[in-house]
């Protein structure tokens, strides 16, 4: 199914507005939408809202053979999924050439660019080491997926604890979550994307451009930086020419955009660990804000249960008494199924035509037709079996 294609009054409206430097949801050029953080039961799983952009991010691990030619190197695999429940336009089952490129993106971002210590996931160099698998799913699609995504990744990394183990000669022991505590990974750095949305070839910019946003920009440049202020990694798209200064803008932008990103992920990675530690309510139901689900909690009234049986009987004194009600349907006929009065089937008896029917089958007997007259004024007086010939008369 293919996305509702934008009307060119809704088109020359958003141009318009970008020219004047506004925006439909009250931003100005350089502010990010509101991103909210909030965690799972587990460890490694989170739900990062960017606006009314959302993705579930779960990471899990498993312990396999490593690579050949990286023998004392985990595994990172990170996979992204656009289902309809985001957006009608995203088919399942299908590789878009959207998704292709948001999972490449992500690869540069977060793989390439080492932020995880991948020696550190070894157990037995050529043997055993850990894979990690990094699941992100798009939950509701409002623009800027790679950026959501990016910041979904590094939080469920960051959060996850893998199980513990110990080597002792040639066995490997892997310790549950009540044996041993799990161990976190090891990260070196956290890298955010920062997406610019350029119009009217490159001469208007915009940062973390909304879905309908997207439609009417010419050029996207997303700039993967982490707070050290060093890029990762950098992609343009949509065959626009940007210059050297506005390139170097943008990397000015995103290097105060991921810093403070940055620090809303360690405050609420922070706040996330103190909440578990102290033994308290966590998880994505206690997130919420409250009153948030109403379809499961009622306020409790008072109800006065004194006198219940006078006043049933002052109701049931004051009601009409009920009318009559048929528990059965009448079977007036037999063959036929009526409920409440009608009339009796004009048929008459199945069995009695049939036995007729049978008696006129069978008899040999002439069928004589008299005073039948036909048009062309020939009258028939006789007609009998095959024996007697039928006399005709004309007048």
């Amino acid at each position: 199914m293919k996305e509702t294609p934008l009307s060119n009054c809704e088109r020359r409206f958003l141009l318009r507005a970008i020219e004047e430097k506004k925006r439909l949801d009250g931003r100005q050029t350089y502010d990010y939408r509101n991103i909210k953080i909030s965690f799972g039961t587990d460890y490694g799983c989170c739900i990062v809202e960017l606006g009314k952009t959302r993705v579930l991010g779960q990471v899990s691990c498993e312990l396999v053979s490593p690579k050949l030619n990286r023998a004392t190197e985990g595994i990172l695999f990170f996979n992204l999924e656009l289902s309809q429940m985001a957006a009608p336009a995203f088919e399942p089952g299908r590789q878009s050439d959207l998704l292709v490129k948001l999972n490449r993106l992500l690869e540069r971002c977060l793989r390439n660019s080492k932020c995880i210590d991948t020696e550190s996931l070894c157990v037995v160099a050529g043997e055993k080491v850990w894979q990690i698998r990094v699941d992100l799913h798009l939950l509701n699609h409002d623009g800027n997926i790679i950026d959501a995504a990016s910041i979904a990744a590094i939080v469920a990394l960051c959060h996850f604890r893998r199980p513990d183990v110990s080597v002792q000669g040639d066995e490997v022991t892997l310790y549950t979550l009540e044996e041993r505590d799990p161990v976190p990974l090891s990260i070196h750095h956290m890298p955010i994307c920062v997406s610019f949305a350029f119009f009217q070839q490159g001469t208007y910019l915009l940062v973390d451009p909304s879905e309908r946003e997207e439609r009417v920009m010419d050029g996207l440049l997303v700039i993967a930086m982490n707070k050290h202020r060093e890029i990762c990694t950098i992609q343009s798209s949509g065959g626009i020419m940007l210059l050297k200064d506005q390139v170097l803008r943008c990397s000015k932008i995103a290097g105060v955009k991921v810093v403070e990103i940055t620090e809303l992920i360690q405050k609420a990675l922070e706040n996330d660990q103190k909440v578990r530690k102290e033994g308290g309510k966590f998880g994505f139901a206690e997130s919420m804000a409250n009153q948030r689900i109403t379809a499961f909690k009622m306020e409790k009234a008072p109800i006065d249960t004194s006198d219940v049986e006078e006043k049933a009987e002052e109701i049931i004194s004051e009601a009409e008494p009920p009318s009559e009600v048929v528990s059965k349907p009448v079977l007036w006929t037999p063959g036929t199924a009526q409920i409440g009065e009608g009339i009796e089937n004009s048929w008459g008896h199945l069995e009695d035509s049939e036995k007729e029917d049978e008696d006129e089958g069978g008899s040999d007997e002439a069928i004589i037709l008299d005073g039948m007259k036909m048009d062309t004024g020939v009258e028939v007086s006789n007609i009998g079996s095959q024996e007697h010939r039928p006399s005709v008369q004309h007048k």
